[in-house]
């Protein structure tokens, strides 16, 4: 199944908000997507996949608590107050990225030590196990070494054994005076492992 990946617009929202949704994970300042068509077939092509970060997660983190937290919090704060009847019952999945959304805690010193940028990934189950998720973040890592950032940092859930073990095929490792669920790379350990990053045309 032919993927192709490039950078994102903001027309890309509506897609990449679908995707968040169906692999629960969000968070945007530069995206790069993977679509089922050639881009010069862009008007009927379908968002698969996105890498998606940060180059400075501080003014990433100021920003998302004066624009983007409070109005999810006044969307979705109200759905766990007790004496508030939702119209369905909550799954304990809901009740855990609402409470993320109350509770968001900034990335440690010990992350932005390692690097100021992160990022996110997430690939639809039809692409996935195809070499898509090396791919984008590939695109991302030399995106990364284009800006002069050395290294990227993610956070993840510590119970997707898959997604952990995806990241360490790809050479991600633990962050050192982190939690087990935050892991890195340096541009250069991705070259060494996956080899020199060039200025290709992404597909």
């Amino acid at each position: 199944m032919p993927a192709f990946i490039r950078p994102a617009t903001t027309a890309d929202e509506p897609a990449l908000s679908r995707i968040c949704l169906l692999t629960a994970d969000a968070g945007v300042t530069w995206a790069f997507l993977l679509v089922d068509k050639h881009p010069e077939e862009r008007e009927h092509e379908e968002v698969v996949g996105y890498c998606i970060g940060s180059l400075d997660t501080r003014v990433f983190e100021a920003a998302a608590s004066e624009r983007w937290w409070p109005p999810l919090r006044v969307q979705y704060g109200p759905l766990l107050e007790s004496n508030r009847l939702a119209e369905r019952p909550l799954k304990q999945a809901d009740r855990t990225y609402i409470d993320t959304i109350l509770n968001c805690a900034p990335a440690s010193d010990a992350q932005i030590r390692f690097s100021p940028a992160h990022l996110h990934i997430n690939v639809l189950p039809s692409h996935q196990s195809k070499g898509h998720g090396r791919q984008l973040i590939g695109r991302a890592m030399q995106y990364l070494k284009e800006k002069n950032i050395a290294g990227v940092w993610l956070q993840m859930d510590p119970r997707n054994v898959k997604a952990a073990g995806f990241y360490s095929r790809l050479g991600f490792g633990p962050v050192e005076g982190t939690s087990p669920s935050v892991v890195g790379i340096t541009v250069k350990q991705w070259e060494e492992k996956w080899g020199e990053l060039r200025n290709e045309p992404s597909h």
